[in-house]
């Protein structure tokens, strides 16, 4: 996979499905054992050019999601490297039986990628939204999870799941004009978070979409002279324990996702830290553990202060109690 300037400004523009349809298609080409199966969303996840070049590595299997995840688990027995995706709440809430059984009790390797997640389809309201996959798939054994933080990480992520020998749920945010978190190449390993702004006042855990937005709040943070760090942790499942040791040495940890702040990012970081013996506050930015009407992707984020300005405004009021 060429990855230079050009192609790193055209993926963030056509967002991270059709990013990942394209990089799935240059992985077939030395990935001899792929197989990707699909439920009716080979245009929606950028795979038609995949399907018309390699017919013989692509399953089509109708509106039938728990099928999809049987047909996988047997191929992934039979020697072949599977991927499976289509919409997020479909590939995991759906067929979560399916996925507890077939992969995770029967450690069957498969990688599952799930479009659309988070708040990104919110103008088809909530029942295409997912806010609570992260914290389904993160209860099974077995499964490692990854959400991105933009579309050259949806390329990386794609390339260490299929290498991995462990199954892997990779949760795909944002819409198309990605924001770009990254300009360059770098090192991308499942399970290590990235360092992507220093600070020491307080330190901002986020991922997927929500990075983006997280380095826009520290840098108005910063004029209100308040140092932040932001992590991107693009491993939810395994957690990155020793990201959070360092994270202890500042004022507050705050945790931004795109996800119901139950089961997911936050609740993962939390759960670690009740095993130290002293660790800060931490605030818990997301959804709200609730349903609300659907709208565009910026209302949505909006409306359950996930903007930028809305992330300082609840970061200000929580270190101003702390810091006096």
């Amino acid at each position: 996979m060429i990855i230079n300037d050009r192609n790193i400004k055209m993926w963030s523009t056509i967002g991270s499905r059709a990013t990942f349809g394209i990089a799935a298609l240059e992985l077939a080409k030395e990935v001899e054992n792929l197989m990707v199966l699909t439920c009716d969303v080979s245009t929606s996840a950028g795979l038609d050019r995949y399907r018309k070049t390699f017919p013989e590595k692509y399953l089509d299997l109708g509106i039938a999601e728990q099928n999809m995840i049987g047909v996988a688990s047997g191929l992934s027995s039979e020697g072949f490297n599977v991927v499976t995706t289509t919409f997020a709440p479909f590939q995991t809430i759906r067929c979560c039986e399916q996925i507890k059984v077939n992969i995770g009790y029967m450690k069957q390797k498969v990688c599952m990628v799930g479009i659309g997640s988070g708040l990104a389809l919110g103008t088809l309201g909530y029942t295409h939204c997912c806010i609570e996959d992260i914290g389904v798939l993160r209860s099974i054994p077995e499964i490692s999870i990854i959400s991105p933080a933009d579309s050259l990480e949806t390329v990386k992520a794609l390339d260490a799941a299929i290498k991995s020998d462990k199954s892997c749920y990779i949760r795909l945010t944002g819409a198309s004009n990605n924001p770009i978190v990254y300009e360059k190449d770098y090192k991308f390993e499942i399970g290590k978070s990235i360092k992507l702004r220093e600070g020491k006042d307080l330190t901002i855990f986020c991922s997927g979409s929500m990075v983006s937005n997280s380095l826009l709040a520290a840098k108005i943070l910063e004029q209100k002279k308040i140092s932040a760090k932001v992590v991107n942790v693009h491993t939810i499942k395994p957690i990155d324990k020793k990201a959070i040791d360092e994270a202890c040495s500042t004022k507050l940890i705050v945790t931004v996702e795109e996800h119901n702040i139950i089961g997911g990012l936050g609740s993962a970081v939390s759960e670690y830290k009740s095993l130290l013996p002293s660790s800060p506050q931490q605030l818990f930015l997301g959804i709200k553990d609730n349903y609300s009407k659907g709208g565009t992707y910026k209302f949505l984020q909006e409306k359950h202060r996930l903007s930028p300005e809305k992330i300082v405004e609840d970061i200000l009021n929580s270190y101003s109690k702390i810091n006096g």
